[in-house]
């Protein structure tokens, strides 16, 4: 190696050694920059808010609640978990309302196709933490607010500092539309006693008078809740958790899930496509406005619990009359097949599950949703949770004649795929019926 070369490459090696060192020195200058303004934020004392303002701010507000209702309203400690399209208006307009100490929790950035439904992000937010995002504009609104912004994905393995490390919040709001990470926080939320309310799927739906509050026992035509609700069974979780979802039946008029294209299928290890592992990697058809009523329909149900005015919520579409005539078909069908003085082994509470959980609120048969009733499957055994299924009436009618009163045999009038989806969903009512 000749003198000149040794000089390029020592020289080389010096440049990259000193760019090592000075890329450590601004990490450790950036480092000691947070530690200073974190201790700084603590030391300096907030700005005080004149209260004859915040009374002004807040003049309808206290119209509504009253004295007390506004003084219970400012004492809460509330926790959002999720600052996008949901967790963005929750965290707006808790803050609009006069809460005055909200911890925000989400790991995740702003970006371009996030200003269709994101409750005050700009284009100049694109690309910084949604939490600052909230924080900074939510600021200029309440200066009175004390908002913690965690930039940080929530976990099992970190949730109960997240959580619990400035306090027992009174309230956690779970925005998380991860399926794993949302259960998760939701038992953990159970586990420690904490007041909680979730939020369901709004992608694909369009109709805001379908949006309801209930226990999650009470949820329809919602295939996040469902999902989450299995999986809390499973964990010894069956109620007490409130949900905001819609009760909007699928149109597949309407938006769909956009499909993956088939070459990233063929590359194989479909998962590395997403941000992080285990998380969606195809895009939700989500109408702006959806995500933002969903919020307020939480942040609305947090501010009147709180302050003594609490909802009244109704299940949907009167489903106690809807599931009563349900489980009446059952009944005339056992007069109809010579069993008049058989008392039906199902009880009414039993419906729900059965047309919900078990068959997802349609006919396995022919995938209808309407003129639903209950039929007994199997002629030659009893009635049971494993042995009735979902008809449309005139299914349930030709089922009386050809097997339950007639000759034929099931694979004689059913497709193979009929009865190995009939069979498959016995199957799970035979395993989740151990968590219920």
């Amino acid at each position: 190696m000749g003198r000149n070369t040794w000089k390029i490459v020592t020289a080389s090696a010096l440049l990259s050694a000193l760019a090592t060192k000075g890329i450590e020195a601004a990490w450790k200058k950036y480092d000691l920059e947070q530690k200073f303004k974190k201790q700084e934020e603590q030391i300096v004392p907030k700005p005080e808010y004149d209260d004859t303002l915040f009374r002004e701010q807040l003049a309808r507000n206290y119209a509504f609640l009253g004295e007390e209702g506004m003084e219970k309203l400012k004492q809460q400690y509330i926790v959002v978990v999720g600052a996008g399209g949901v967790g963005s208006w929750v965290v707006t307009m808790l803050v609009r309302s006069g809460c005055t100490k909200i911890r925000v929790i989400d790991f995740d950035q702003v970006s371009l196709s996030s200003l269709n439904r994101h409750s005050c992000a700009n284009l100049k937010d694109v690309g910084t933490p949604k939490v600052e995002c909230l924080k900074k504009h939510m600021k200029e609104i309440a200066p009175w607010c004390d908002i913690d912004a965690i930039n940080e994905l929530w976990s099992k393995e970190r949730g109960e500092s997240l959580i619990l490390d400035g306090g027992v919040p009174d309230i956690v709001v779970d925005c998380i539309d991860n399926l794993d990470t949302k259960v998760d926080l939701l038992e953990f939320v159970y586990n420690k006693k904490i007041d909680v309310i979730s939020s369901m799927g709004a992608s694909t739906k369009s109709d805001p008078t379908r949006i309801n509050i209930g226990d999650i026992t009470t949820t329809e035509e919602d295939p996040l809740a469902r999902s989450v609700r299995r999986r809390l069974k499973q964990r010894g979780i069956t109620s007490g958790i409130p949900v905001v979802f819609s009760a909007e039946k699928p149109d597949p008029r309407k938006a769909k899930l956009l499909p993956l294209p088939d070459d990233e299928f063929e590359k194989g290890q479909v998962g590395e496509l997403s941000a992080l592992k285990d998380f969606r990697v195809r895009i939700l058809p989500v109408l702006g406005t959806m995500p933002g009523i969903f919020g307020l329909t939480i942040a609305t149900w947090i501010l009147t619990k709180v302050s003594g005015y609490p909802m009244n919520p109704i299940e949907g579409k009167n489903r106690i009359k809807f599931y009563d005539g349900i489980y009446q078909s059952l009944a005339g069908q056992m007069t109809r097949i010579g069993m008049p003085d058989q008392r039906v082994p199902i009880a009414l509470k039993d419906v729900n599950y059965i047309v919900e959980e078990i068959f997802r609120g349609k006919s396995p048969v022919s995938g209808y949703s309407t003129r639903l009733t209950l039929s007994k499957w199997k002629p030659n055994e009893p009635v049971s949770l494993q042995n009735v299924v979902v008809l449309t009436k005139e299914e349930q009618k030709e089922h009386e004649t050809r097997i339950l009163n007639g000759e034929e045999k099931l694979e004689d009038v059913y497709s193979k795929e009929v009865l190995d989806l009939i069979n498959k969903r016995f199957g799970e009512e035979k395993f989740y019926s151990q968590f219920r």
